[in-house]
């Protein structure tokens, strides 16, 4: 049993995994990543994903791609590289629905035979016996793996943290997997975006009560920039506006977007609802309250457009208050300060997470008590940290070993580990790199 990273290990984004035995292969996510290039006109950032020359290569050894959940660094390639692959796709029902829009509003492909399965449920998916396992993340179905071949059992946990108050979904900590018997687990390939952190992620439902209590006591427009994936902070959104006497509207195609596929799966309260967001400029400051896309300072996002004064359905200024629900992701700082400085100019109170005494904004990937707490309850042979920066990943590696895991491996894109029945790996082992999406649509080689 072996596992191939062709990306996001080594790096936070364009997460692309593969497992092999007997000659057959699994991928687990096909996720894009952005990269600010200097010098761009549009001051957009390019869509970058991994290039898929190895699997290509061998596409009738490959059994079928399964999504783990709803992100950008997990499924934001899969309508540009799926035709290279022709295989099919695995997901859950929400995951299924955002793949759906981001395929029809952005173009590319969608797969031919996307097959939808119900968290905990169990597929056999050509060589491989795979196990869905619900967690907690910050979006909706984010699902482990319980991958098993020649008597070997692999754990892909994907993005995870462990939350007592989700917010939308279940409560979940690693014992909840009890019932699934994970016993024998060969090896854990681990999230370890959070892993230099010591302590606990934050609950979802301590953001609730931390914006119900920063919001609560204000007079004029509110806006919540946050990630537009995160339904639990949607719902958050809608639950203050309730508390607090005012209205929610969305403000941003991808927030409505995964409004609308939250709805159609039943994710949400159907007692608080968001009304039209042209309705929000005739309404008293008071009760305003807006969900916002923009917390990256992305151009042409809803926030930046309010900072501009150039949004069509709502203006801010003196007296009005934005909060960042949000952190801000490495390599956006730039255009974060650029949207901060322009609303501050208006007048606008500008309130951010990461400076707040209050807890509004909860990562979605595990700390390092969380990360003990798993490796404690699994008890695998092997963990390989991926999903982050080599800094993470060491840093993970170190948490497992002191966790009583016996063998901790590191590396990069291209490596080939070996997982069962003993561990090792090989360095650069499969060629690795990029693909770049062009203004026409297409892909060139990086």
């Amino acid at each position: 049993m072996v596992f191939l990273p062709l990306g996001g290990t080594g790096e936070i984004g364009m997460n692309l995994n593969l497992y092999g035995h007997n000659g057959r292969w699994l991928m687990v996510d096909c996720g894009i990543t952005f990269e600010h290039k200097e010098g761009s006109s549009s001051g957009r950032p390019s869509i970058q994903m991994p290039d898929l020359e190895f699997i290509t290569g061998r596409r009738q050894t490959l059994d079928g791609l399964i999504i783990t959940h709803a992100h950008e660094d997990h499924l934001g390639a899969v309508p540009y590289l799926w035709q290279q692959l022709d295989c099919r796709v695995y997901t859950t029902p929400f995951t299924a629905s955002v793949l759906r829009r981001k395929t029809g509003w952005r173009g590319g492909h969608l797969p031919r035979h996307l097959m939808e399965v119900d968290p905990n449920s169990r597929h056999q998916i050509g060589g491989f016996d795979v196990q869905w396992l619900p967690l907690t993340h910050s979006t909706a179905e984010t699902c482990a793996l319980a991958i098993s071949a020649g008597g070997h059992r692999i754990l892909h946990t994907a993005d995870w943290k462990i939350d007592a108050r989700p917010v939308v979904g279940a409560p979940w900590r690693p014992e909840n997997w009890s019932e699934h018997s994970l016993t024998g687990v060969d090896a854990v390939i681990c999230d370890s975006t959070n892993a230099l952190k010591p302590g606990r992620s934050a609950t979802e439902g301590d953001v609730s009560d931390g914006l119900l209590q920063t919001v609560a006591p204000l007079t004029g427009k509110v806006v919540i920039a946050c990630f537009a994936s995160n339904i639990a902070r949607i719902q958050t959104a809608l639950r203050v506006a309730h508390a607090s006497g005012r209205r929610l509207g969305l403000l941003g195609r991808s927030l409505d977007n995964m409004y609308r596929c939250g709805l159609s799966n039943s994710l949400f309260n159907p007692d608080f609802k968001p009304i039209d967001s042209q309705h929000l400029e005739y309404l008293p400051p008071r009760e305003v309250l807006a969900l916002a896309t923009g917390s990256q300072g992305e151009i042409g996002a809803a926030l930046h457009r309010l900072g501009m004064d150039t949004h069509p359905h709502l203006s801010v200024g003196e007296g009005d208050t934005v909060i960042f629900s949000a952190k801000t992701i490495p390599g956006n700082e730039l255009a974060v300060e650029r949207t901060v400085g322009a609303l501050k100019e208006r007048g606008v109170t500008v309130v951010h997470a990461e400076s707040s005494k209050k807890v509004l904004h909860a990562s979605g990937h595990p700390c390092a008590d969380d990360l003990a707490d798993l490796y404690g309850f699994i008890k695998p042979k092997l963990v390989v940290p991926v999903h982050g920066e080599e800094v993470h990943m060491k840093a993970n590696a170190r948490h497992a070993r002191a966790a009583g895991v016996p063998h901790a491996l590191t590396g990069s894109n291209g490596d080939l580990f070996y997982l069962a029945p003993t561990p090792g790996i090989r360095r650069r082992w499969a060629p690795t790199g990029r693909m770049e999406l062009g203004d026409d649509g297409g892909l060139k080689r990086l």
